[in-house]
């Protein structure tokens, strides 16, 4: 199985971006994991991170046809972006979006998420493991299983 992981704006600022909220693990630390998560699932993963909402648009549109499932954490564009929603509708790939706060708990207007709505399945509040959680559950729904 061939998974495009995207994280949206700040998401590169891990570590020292709000600790109390998001940790103290840096993107590094989350682009390792991701990749040790990946391969327990027996998955290629593609990883990728911009602030700039029509590079991700971009980098949805070309899954269409290379790749088998999408792991979203759109971020800040999660509450506004109805272009990264098109995307998503219109690629039709298995996606899962992922938060690694746990924004149905935060501000009322971080519990509006267009991205959800061309998802599947969502993990939040899980910080690093809710990216396991998502592949896990492309993988395992789509492509095999995992090692525990």
């Amino acid at each position: 199985m061939k998974v495009l992981v995207i994280n949206g704006p700040n998401i590169n600022m891990l570590g020292i971006r709000e600790p109390d909220i998001y940790g103290h693990k840096t993107f590094a630390d989350l682009e390792s994991f991701i990749r040790e998560s990946a391969r327990e699932c027996g998955a290629e993963v593609e990883l990728f991170q911009s602030n700039h909402e029509g590079a991700i648009v971009d980098k949805i549109q070309e899954a269409y046809g290379a790749k088998d499932g999408i792991v979203i954490n759109p971020a800040a564009y999660t509450h506004t972006s109805v272009a990264i929603l098109d995307a998503l509708k219109a690629v039709a790939l298995p996606a899962v979006e992922v938060h690694i706060s746990d924004v149905d708990a935060r501000e009322k207007f971080r519990q509006i998420s267009y991205a959800g709505m061309a998802c599947e399945k969502k993990f939040s509040g899980m910080g690093f493991e809710g990216y396991r959680a998502a592949i896990k559950y492309l993988a395992e729904k789509y492509g095999g299983a995992c090692r525990s």
